[in-house]
């Protein structure tokens, strides 16, 4: 089937069938496995190495060999889980509804759980042998020297360690857990049932989550208010059920924090990476101190839009007149590859591997996982994407941004061993929103008007918005529930509400008039229950505007340094690697850049207006 057929069926009426789109648009999973009689082949040969850990118990400290024997069996069986994990999810995401693949999901979760459990001695038996000893094995054997910076950091935080029986218990906790997430997840993009209602043609159409932020793009205010509301109808009307699973999963971070002895939940979230708590409170802090941005860019477009108030579905659609440019994937693709030639052959090569041999499953079909994401480091296989295309430049921009992700897992994995080959969460956005920066950067200078240049300004402007103000307003959130949780307060949904739209208010001022749907985004928001992660979106747009700017101005040598954080992982503590990219974290100046951009953006909209 053409691209131009899908779209324009998939743009009104009843979601696309699966099997009506073209392979070249859908995940190969069979480059994980290529039967599943070889997933289950996988399954069992774990299963059955259960035991074995029992014959390293209280022997990895006799020697450098008895370690280094220990590392390498652990390591085999985690790649093999890794790669269990990856196909059950990556097929369960494509249909939430199938039991089949919640069923494979379910059974690895659980075997997850014993592998959990019977790794429990690992970490308190290495802590027990003493930095010295360890140092000694070390150096002793060189297949053994690359674990320095691993054992550097189990030492840091062996405070929160516990005994072998109280981390194999608490191991067994991890199902229970994750059950509000995976209950919220099902809801959300499984069994929640949208309203239909009228496009501007008097079209029936399905609500779904692609169409609502498509809809948020679109001129009619009237349809984009009626879409809005009836989107969040499903929220509203499941109140009850939604705080309870918020509530579960805010109970199950402090949970965890105590039984490690953090002093906080948000302690427990940053210190395990090294991130200083002050990177967070400054982010928060100069936010908070410079709201007037976003309060100027509300009263432009109440101004030029022509409302008497602006409300929250006003936030995204263009205070300009524009021809509503559809794009194909394909167009999007090929957009995407020329905003990245800077970054040269070695970066260009992997990113065609990935656009040629389907590592990417393109469409919203029925039942699939709403929203976007690219699938981390599995060893030994390449990581996928998966998107909902919906023919908007912001999906161009959200393929931009997934492969960031997606080169970032795949240099990570090809160039560090299994131990290192991940990163952390705080470094997680910086190469995919340096790809957006980029895509910006390209756009504006290949711009044919001084409507498409004002166009391409209002949608940065747009994503300064949505990715540091309004991912910090999310943190900000989060926190303050978390606090409140913490200091023994019981959150109703009107609690929740209440303290979500006062939040909105203040960031956005006088302009803005917050609408009650608004004041449920904390019942539909995944990121709620990824435990203290969304201000990493903001830190994540400051730093990835400088590693951009370097290679705008230092050529080579920028692009050097951003392929050498591509391929660092987690072989050195976050904060170093962003240093040896350019970027500090802990002083002000990222942070700042990115206020003094919006203020020069407003600056020449202003001009124009």
């Amino acid at each position: 089937m053409n691209e131009r057929i899908f779209s324009e069926e998939s743009t009104s009426g009843s979601l696309m069938q699966r099997d009506k789109i073209e392979d070249k648009y859908k995940w190969n999973l069979k480059d994980i496995y290529e039967t599943e009689a070889l997933w289950d082949e996988d399954f069992n040969y774990i299963k059955s190495k259960i035991e074995e850990y029992k014959t390293y118990e209280g022997t990895i400290g006799k020697s450098a060999d008895s370690l280094l024997t220990m590392f390498q069996f652990d390591e085999e069986v985690g790649i093999k889980y890794d790669r269990l994990h990856l196909y059950s999810f990556l097929a369960k995401d494509l249909d939430l509804a199938d039991t089949k693949y919640q069923s494979m999901a379910g059974r690895l979760q659980d075997l997850g759980s014993k592998l959990g459990s019977a790794t429990a001695f690992i970490r308190p038996e290495l802590i027990e042998i003493g930095k010295e000893k360890i140092a000694q094995f070390l150096a002793e054997k060189e297949e053994l020297a690359h674990y320095e910076h691993y054992f550097d950091n189990m030492f840091r935080t062996a405070e929160h360690s516990l005994d072998k029986d109280k981390e194999e218990i608490l191991s067994m906790t991890v199902q229970m857990r994750q059950t509000a997430y995976q209950t919220f997840s099902y809801f959300k993009n499984a069994d929640i049932k949208y309203p239909t209602t009228k496009d501007s043609d008097g079209n029936d159409v399905e609500i779904s989550d692609g169409r609502y932020y498509s809809a948020l793009f679109n001129k009619d205010r009237a349809y984009r208010e009626r879409v809005y509301k009836g989107y969040y109808e499903p929220m509203i009307e499941h109140r009850n059920m939604l705080s309870s699973l918020f509530n579960g999963s805010i109970h199950a971070n402090i949970f965890t924090a105590k039984v490690r002895k953090f002093k906080s939940t948000r302690e427990a979230a940053l210190k395990p990476n090294n991130i200083p708590l002050e990177v967070y409170d400054n982010l928060v802090k100069a936010v908070n101190d410079n709201l007037a941005p976003l309060h100027r860019w509300a009263a432009i477009k109440k101004r030029v839009l022509g409302v008497d108030k602006l409300h929250p579905y006003d936030s995204y659609v263009s205070i300009f007149d524009s021809d509503d440019t559809k794009y194909s994937y394909d167009e999007g693709v090929k957009i995407v590859r020329e905003s990245l030639l800077p970054l040269g052959e070695e970066y260009l090569t992997a990113l065609d591997k990935a656009f040629d041999n389907r590592w990417i499953d393109v469409y919203e079909t029925k039942g699939k996982r709403g929203g976007a994401y690219s699938s981390g480091t599995s060893y030994g296989v390449h990581p996928y994407v998966l998107l909902n295309w919906n023919h908007q430049m912001n999906d161009v921009s959200t393929l931009t941004h997934e492969m960031g992700h997606n080169m970032h897992s795949y240099f990570t994995e090809k160039y560090q061993p299994y131990v290192y080959a991940d990163y952390p969460i705080f470094l997680a956005e910086v190469a995919s929103i340096t790809n957006e920066a980029m895509l910006m950067d390209y756009l504006i200078a290949n711009s044919k008007s001084k409507l498409e240049k004002l166009n391409l300004i209002e949608m940065y402007l747009n994503k300064i918005v949505t990715t540091f103000y309004r991912q910090t307003r999310f943190a900000e959130y989060e926190q303050l529930v978390h606090e409140k949780t913490e200091a023994g307060e019981s959150l109703t949904p009107d609690d929740l509400c209440k303290l979500y739209s006062e939040m909105y208010q203040k960031y956005w001022g006088p302009d803005m008039e917050v609408d009650n749907e608004e004041s449920y985004t904390w019942a539909r928001v995944p990121h709620f229950y990824y435990g203290f992660y969304v201000f990493q979106y903001a830190t994540g747009l400051a730093a990835a505007e400088l590693v951009a700017k370097n290679v705008k101005d230092k050529g080579q040598e920028g692009v050097d340094s951003l392929m050498q954080f591509l391929k660092a992982g987690k072989s050195k503590y976050a904060i170093d690697v962003l240093k040896d990219a350019g970027v500090d974290m802990t002083k002000p100046e990222p942070v700042k850049a990115v206020i003094d951009t919006m203020n020069r953006l407003l600056d020449e909209l202003e001009a124009e207006l």
